[in-house]
């Protein structure tokens, strides 16, 4: 008699063989899950970035030339570079912020833990739990557990930033160093021809002349200020977020802790508080190394000027950086949670 059918031999047969596709699809998904919030930082990144950096481009001339205004910026930019003036340089960090951002956000979320552990041994309170639990306000130690996160992350991130933002601000001011008109640089002549050496290049080619010129170590001109502002400013960014996301949820009676009012909010909060407490470092950094990128082996570039908060002009280009930070850290945060949201609800 022949088997039945589901039969071979009388054992019973399995209903199929697991699909090799589905499987691959299920490991995929564990992947993401397990790396959502590195994979949530790159989109956000690339989406923000690219949006906001004509912005980005209109301060760092703003801070390293002494227009009058922002729309004198803007027109004089047009009328002598057209609309690719606002997108030179925009290779460099579309890599960049995305790198450093998955890495700071990684080494955030990493840190946090530590430190909310540490909090927990020494003191009796979670900040993370705390923060957590619907209804509750920002207390000291959410505060600091978040700031100290932000600052190790800020830090660690400086080593990898640093070389990229160079190279992004050499793009942005090449146009502007080699112009024997402006009046904001006094260089001799030898020093403009360097700086001529830098237009128009690609975010490679641009590293490699750095190199040329200033050899390896070059690529970490204005190293120390950049230390100092990405480690304070970026304590203030993520303290600002988490506490700003905690206090607005919580006053508007959610019950989610990523309600998107109040991550939309607190994202343009945190790029707005961050800047207007570090700017006289950012300007001093953006000066410094565009003083760098005129000089050449043997000749030390002039000295970086001093932070000073109380003096106007270290403020130039404060309201379009602000201005930017808000729109840029609003979109990322918002896009930020809402992938995150999305891979947490994958099923395996």
């Amino acid at each position: 008699m022949p088997p039945k059918s589901g039969q071979h031999n009388g054992i019973q047969q399995d209903e199929s063989p697991e699909d090799p596709q589905s499987d691959r699809g299920g490991e995929r998904k564990r992947f993401v899950k397990r790396y959502r919030t590195e994979v949530a930082a790159s989109i956000g990144s690339i989406l923000s970035t690219f949006t906001a950096f004509p912005l980005d481009s209109v301060k760092t001339r703003m801070q390293t030339y002494q227009y009058k205004s922002f729309a004198e910026c803007v027109r004089y930019t047009y009328q002598t570079e057209g609309y690719r003036g606002f997108f030179r340089g925009v290779t460099a960090p579309l890599a960049s912020v995305t790198i450093v951002r998955t890495i700071s956000f990684s080494v955030y979320q990493k840190s946090k833990y530590i430190y909310s552990a540490w909090f927990k041994r020494n003191f009796g309170i979670d900040p993370l739990v705390h923060v957590n639990t619907p209804g509750t306000y920002p207390t000291f130690s959410t505060i600091a557990c978040f700031g100290a996160a932000g600052a190790t992350a800020g830090s660690f991130i400086t080593l990898v930033a640093c070389p990229f933002e160079l190279t992004k601000l050499s793009a942005q001011v090449s146009v502007l160093m080699a112009d024997p008109n402006n009046s904001s640089l006094s260089e001799p002549t030898i020093s403009r021809a360097v700086a001529s050496s830098y237009q128009n290049k690609g975010t490679f080619k641009t590293a490699k002349n750095i190199v040329k010129h200033r050899g390896l170590m070059g690529l970490y001109s204005g190293f120390s200020l950049h230390l100092l502002r990405d480690t304070l400013g970026t304590g203030i960014y993520f303290m600002t977020y988490e506490s700003s996301k905690q206090l607005l949820t919580t006053s508007r009676g959610s019950q989610s802790p990523t309600h998107p009012f109040a991550v939309a909010v607190a994202g343009g909060l945190c790029g707005v508080a961050s800047w207007a407490l570090i700017y006289p470092i950012d300007s001093a950094k953006s000066i410094y190394q565009r003083n760098c990128l005129a000089s050449y082996k043997g000749v030390k570039a002039k000295k970086a000027p001093k932070i000073e908060f109380f003096n106007k002009t270290m403020y130039r280009g404060l309201g379009v950086s602000m201005g930017r930070s808000c729109v840029v850290n609003s979109m990322f945060f918002s896009a930020f949670e809402s992938i995150k949201k999305q891979i947490n609800a994958l099923e395996d």
